[in-house]
């Protein structure tokens, strides 16, 4: 393998930094990576007239991100029943009769936990967002360990389907749903932004300032910018957070060993790509 050609298909994408991850991952294996920012409206297509076209543009594999990860997982095949039952995918790969689809937000969001609080469950948890990430989340919650999770979105049908696919995998789950993100956070010890509000072009946060008090921890899936709204006001009232920057490590490691199938230097590139914020 000397040339990897990649893609994400996205909203809102301009400041991703999918594409450096995947050249400097293939400049560390010798391998040539050209990695296309795929934006469906710039591109005057809909997500499935252009997933069509990446399928037989000879891509290797694409990203999947906001807001394409639950239609994504219904055009392709998913032999992990932990992946088929959240119901979204973000990884695809192009390397036979059918697309397989996989989920590294769910993969990547656990090593993400496991490296920076260990085996430390979770508790009760407010995610805010039911869509791709919301449903990858939520499910990592549940496998770390977590009794009850309670889900914010303004779409209530979405955000039950994700409810009934959480009891479904997890039947000891306790699952509330409701529309009011500050109403759901009374007594959680985990706060989870999962929707795109606080990244680059959607600035502000998912829940006020108040409603962060008493709990224990905080994430935003949101890593551009890293310092969201979300986490310096779950900093400054006294919460633990956890970076998007390191669910976007996670993924992006566990996307490139299904992509490539070559080992990554991890340390070396977070240094490179740290590098290159300086310069």
């Amino acid at each position: 393998m000397t040339h990897l050609r990649l893609g994400l298909i996205g909203d809102n994408i301009g400041a991703s930094r999918a594409p450096r991850f995947h050249m400097l991952a293939g400049k560390q294996n010798g391998i040539s990576v050209t990695y296309d920012r795929l934006v469906p409206q710039v591109m005057e297509r809909d997500f499935d007239s252009l997933f069509d076209h990446v399928m037989a543009a000879g891509y290797r594999g694409i990203n999947i991100t906001y807001p394409y990860k639950e239609r994504a997982a219904t055009r392709v095949r998913i032999d992990d029943p932990g992946v088929r039952a959240l119901g979204a995918v973000n990884t695809v790969l192009f390397d036979g009769e059918a697309p397989r689809g996989f989920n590294t937000d769910h993969s990547g969001f656990i090593s993400a936990w496991s490296k920076v609080w260990g085996n430390v469950n979770p508790g009760t948890t407010l995610v805010i967002g039911a869509g791709g990430v919301g449903r990858a989340i939520s499910f990592a919650i549940a496998t770390l360990g977590a009794r009850e999770i309670r889900l914010a979105d303004t779409d209530l049908p979405r955000a039950n389907r994700l409810a009934k696919a959480l009891t479904e995998a997890f039947p000891a789950l306790d699952v509330r749903v409701g529309a009011n993100a500050a109403a759901l956070a009374a007594d959680a010890q985990g706060l989870v932004n999962a929707t795109p509000v606080g990244m680059t072009g959607h600035p502000g946060t998912p829940l006020p300032p108040p409603a962060m008090r008493g709990a224990l921890w905080a994430f935003d899936a949101v890593y551009t910018p890293i310092n969201t709204q979300f986490l310096t006001d779950a900093t400054s009232a006294g919460l633990n957070t956890l970076s998007g920057f390191e669910l976007f490590i996670g993924q992006a490691v566990d996307a490139w060993n299904l992509f490539s199938e070559r080992p990554i230097d991890e340390a070396r590139l977070r240094a490179d790509l740290a590098a290159e914020e300086i310069t």
